[in-house]
């Protein structure tokens, strides 16, 4: 490999790596009552059936439902509202937050200058004096899976997602809506 090749390799893997960092999506498991004993061939998403929202847009909650469905059919599970071997329940968490962060706009560097005010070379003083707030939100989307024939829990599972922008916020919590599907599926999956 040429320099120029592996200076390009290096400027991708950290850009890569940057990218995905910023948009990472936590999953947590939860409220496990009862084992998964069996694969599933039927399902029903319990918020369509009875109307019931489960995120304040109402466009992000019918996205949502649709994602999930078709999710649920391309893996050959059939949608079936009399008798399903499992029903889908979502909601969500959405919490507006503010984080502050701290600049230094110090046009002079740490060496030299204003050598006769101590403080203006200690950072945290500096820092202090140019705080930047930006809002986002913390979004948190909660299924459940349940086996009606025993009414329990198979698992909650919660995604963790941060949303700076609300242009992007329904493409973030359907990506953690394909996360939450994929590990509920391989539970499945790993059980037979």
């Amino acid at each position: 490999m040429n320099r120029l090749h592996i200076n390009h390799l290096f400027i991708f893997l950290v850009f890569a790596l940057a990218l995905s960092s910023c948009s990472a999506i936590e999953i947590f498991e939860e409220n496990n009552e009862i084992p998964i004993k069996r694969p599933y061939k039927s399902f029903v998403i319990i918020n369509q059936e009875v109307g019931m929202r489960g995120f304040s847009s109402e466009l992000i909650d019918e996205q949502v439902q649709i994602h999930l469905q078709e999710a649920l059919e391309a893996q050959g599970l059939v949608y079936d509202k009399t008798e399903p071997e499992l029903v889908i329940r979502y909601t969500s968490n959405e919490d507006p937050r503010k984080r502050e962060t701290y600049q230094n706009n110090n046009p002079y560097p740490y060496w030299g200058y204003r050598v006769w005010d101590p403080w203006m070379y200690n950072s945290y003083f500096n820092n202090q004096n140019n705080p930047k707030t930006s809002t986002y939100e913390l979004v948190q989307v909660i299924v459940d899976f349940i086996d009606p024939k025993e009414d329990k829990l198979l698992m909650t599972l919660t995604g963790v997602t941060e949303v700076s922008n609300q242009k992007t916020k329904s493409k973030k919590v359907l990506k953690t809506t394909d996360k939450i599907i994929d590990y509920f599926l391989y539970e499945v999956k790993d059980t037979q």
